[in-house]
């Protein structure tokens, strides 16, 4: 017996790989998934969740659905999104103009001009954005902040994400710039969210490397001086870590101390459903830094001087 007081969503990008932890998100917080869209059909994933959920490959007809409820005084009261970093930004006006609120994974938008255009739209419909910022709700990014906010030091921070992809990543729209945003957009917003919720506004941005499958830079804030490395590449994990068949390779530390958040990463997409309906999500704002950083690093030219992750010089092109 379906609940009466549980809250009707709708998703697209439902084929996705991100799209099963707002699928479990939506079903551990007692709310019901209605109609979901991908122009992919491999969904089989929703019948391990919503098996009663309506599908559409295709926007139109799944506009025309979310229409037709509304209509019929069955309105959706979120749209959780999922799709293609590119799409984001028109599938959350969609949302807002459908009468319903956002639920946007990361990155917001690919372009911070296009977070004053949905402002906008908040405000023609009374509707609001919420975005997936997981790290600002695990326990160790929150400790952390308490413990760095509690003094003036400036700290000395290095950041390293290695994530290998296949040849099917650089076929794909995520090798497409104008459609992902690049390689620090796509795989490392939510660290460039992370260290401006830890250290403060941002002073500095330098980039040392830009290439398609990996970039580094240099950030400062308030409170760090940040070295930060990203990677898809599998050559550029460390090799003793390649050796034991390791494939990826992530490490974060502050003044020398490493930064250990590798647990409840899974969970953390129902704890930020859970704040968003209690009316505790991140809103616009909330993203305006991170995405102004990954846009000011997808433009910029590469410099050789400056304080460079270690990495910087041993990667292969």
């Amino acid at each position: 017996m379906k609940d009466v007081d549980a809250m009707r969503f709708a998703l697209t990008g439902a084929a996705g790989y991100i799209a099963p932890r707002h699928m479990k998100a939506i079903r551990e917080t007692g709310n019901e998934l209605v109609v979901a869209m991908d122009v992919n059909d491999s969904v089989g994933i929703l019948d391990s969740h919503f098996p009663d959920a309506r599908f559409f490959t295709e926007f139109e007809q799944f506009d025309a659905h979310v229409d037709v409820e509304r209509r019929a005084g069955r309105s959706i009261d979120y749209v959780s999104i999922a799709s293609p970093n590119y799409l984001h930004d028109a599938h959350m006006r969609f949302a807002l103009r459908a009468g319903a609120d956002a639920i946007c994974e990361k990155p917001l938008v690919l372009h911070h001009e296009d977070i004053d255009g949905l402002a906008e739209v908040e405000a023609q419909t009374g509707r609001r954005v919420n975005t997936i910022l997981q790290l600002r709700l695990h326990p160790s990014i929150i400790a952390l902040r308490q413990q760095v906010g509690a003094n003036s030091t400036k700290h000395d921070v290095t950041l390293t994400y290695i994530t290998s992809r296949g040849d099917w990543y650089l076929r794909s729209w995520k090798a497409r710039t104008d459609q992902s945003g690049g390689i620090a957009t796509n795989i490392g917003v939510h660290f460039f969210d992370m260290l401006h919720f830890l250290f403060g506004e941002l002073q500095e941005n330098v980039v040392h490397l830009n290439a398609p499958t990996k970039a580094a830079g240099y950030l400062e804030y308030t409170r760090a001086r940040v070295r930060w490395f990203l990677s898809i590449d599998v050559n550029d994990v460390p090799h003793d870590a390649r050796e034991a068949g390791q494939r990826t390779y992530r490490s974060i530390t502050c003044d020398g101390s490493e930064i250990e958040f590798s647990g409840g990463f899974t969970d953390l997409h129902t704890v930020s459903y859970q704040e968003i309906i209690a009316g505790r999500g991140f809103g616009l704002e909330e993203n305006r830094t991170a995405i102004e950083t990954v846009c000011r690093i997808r433009d910029a030219a590469a410099v050789e001087h400056g304080e460079r992750h270690p990495f910087v010089s041993r990667a292969s092109l």
